[in-house]
């Protein structure tokens, strides 16, 4: 039997943890990790089939690894996740160096349908994505040492957006209980993780399916009583469902960053309803406008799609005066992607790719000088920071985060290390210096308390 297998993952940080809940089961069932590929017997890609640039990723990397199959080890190459879940027999038709198909209700079956290979058949398992929640049993498992961890609260989504297509990748929304996160938080802390990152398509829906009622509020809370934990964010707040009382408990608890990650799309009333969106202009501004009275030194982040169909200069200028007025302190914009079986596939006034292209430029270089010049206001000030490790990016330097800043997807803070500091530390930084998304610093003490 082959034992050496090698996961690549795609896409967002809810496939990262579907991945490290693979790994945890392959390794339960006796089968090794290995970090050379060249040496794995199973190859596996977790894929992302959220827009066209990611499902085009994930068949050239696919591409990419099949040459293993030709040249060295591997026997078997597998696709799981969310590209299969809606194109699995396409897949087949046009990748036969995949020997397996399996989609996101499926993950759990991969010891069983390995078994299925040894006829030499391309075998497709893709059942409905509610048959898959998460497995409290898989103990995960990480590789290298790091100061954070996602957690994935909840699976699914129940918003139907007319642009998206996770309701079909990840089917209705459903919530994990309040125990079995807690559990979790506890063993990813007892191991040395010191910041916990809840994820779900819309982690402010939490509970719904559960208690008829959010309960997010209630799950933070039960969070913070874990010694362990020093750090507590939130991604993927959809606006509509962020209540006061989960505000208060954001302000009140010290645990966790004033930092909240909500996907607004764009502030045009016309466009937000051809989106889908039930949240308009004046209650979009009226919400930033609550969260700043109630959060003064909150972090707001956002994403932004430009050129969706039907978005003329007037609603796009409308969106770079929005941008201009709120400021910001994190944002990201993608083009629109047509993406068949989506409402907005079939909406008039489909914007070229080129005009997308545009607007995307100028979307994100008014965002980048908007960064700049708030960056540059820490020079001088003191800020308190995560450990992340080593930089890639300077040669003897160590960097982290502010909690301002989620892993990969925002800034960081480069300093000199001390002997004594490790990963997960949380210290203070004197900032000399900002460049581009990143900031420059000294240590003002080895740790703060």
């Amino acid at each position: 039997m082959f034992r050496h297998f090698k996961i690549i993952t795609l896409g967002c940080a809810k496939n990262s943890v579907d991945s490290e809940q693979i790994y945890s089961l392959l390794c339960k069932k006796g089968l090794k990790p290995v970090e050379d590929i060249s040496q794995a017997e199973i190859i596996l890609l977790n894929t992302c089939g959220f827009i066209e640039s990611a499902k085009q990723e994930s068949i050239e990397t696919i591409l990419e690894l099949a040459k293993y199959k030709e040249e060295g080890n591997c026997h078997y190459l597998i696709m799981v996740g969310c590209l299969v879940q809606k194109y699995a027999e396409e897949l087949k038709e046009v990748l036969p160096e995949v020997d397996l198909f399996l989609g996101t209700g499926d993950l759990l079956e991969l010891p069983k349908m390995l078994t299925f290979l040894k006829g030499g058949e391309t075998v497709i398992r893709v059942s409905q994505p509610e048959n898959h929640l998460y497995d409290d049993c898989l103990k995960r498992d990480y590789t290298s040492e790091r100061s954070y961890a996602y957690v994935k609260i909840a699976e699914g989504c129940n918003n139907f957006c007319t642009y998206c297509v996770i309701p079909q990748l990840r089917g209705a929304y459903r919530s994990r209980s309040i125990d079995s996160i807690v559990r979790e938080v506890k063993e990813l802390t007892a191991n040395g993780i010191t910041e916990i990152i809840l994820i779900a398509q819309d982690t402010t829906y939490y509970g719904i399916d559960l208690a008829g009622k959010y309960l997010l509020p209630d799950l933070l809370r039960q969070l913070v009583k874990i010694p362990g934990l020093r750090w507590l964010r939130l991604h993927y707040c959809y606006p509509e469902h962020l209540t006061e009382e989960l505000l208060q408990v954001i302000k009140n608890e010290e645990k966790i960053c004033k930092y909240l990650d909500m996907p607004f799309q764009h502030i045009s009333n016309a466009i937000l309803k051809a989106m889908g969106r039930p949240m308009r202009k004046r209650e979009t501004l009226s919400l930033i406008k609550k969260i700043k009275s109630i959060i003064p030194r909150v972090a707001l982040r956002s994403t932004f799609i430009v050129g969706f169909p039907g978005e003329t200069p007037e609603h796009f200028n409308e969106l770079l005066a929005f941008l201009q007025e709120v400021k910001f302190e994190r944002a990201g914009f993608f083009a629109y992607s047509r993406e068949p079986d989506t409402p907005a596939a079939l909406l008039p006034g489909q914007i070229s790719p080129e005009e997308k292209l545009k607007r995307l430029e100028i979307a994100t270089h008014l965002q980048e000088k908007i960064l700049a010049a708030q960056q540059a206001q820490f020079v001088n000030q003191t800020v308190e920071i995560i450990v992340d490790g080593i930089s890639s990016d300077y040669e003897g330097l160590w960097e982290g985060r502010t909690e301002s800043d989620s892993p990969e997807i925002d800034g960081l803070v480069y300093f000199k290390p001390k002997p004594q500091i490790k990963i997960g530390d949380i210290i203070k930084v004197k900032i000399t210096h900002s460049e581009n998304y990143a900031l420059i610093g000294e240590i003002c003490d080895e740790f703060s308390e």
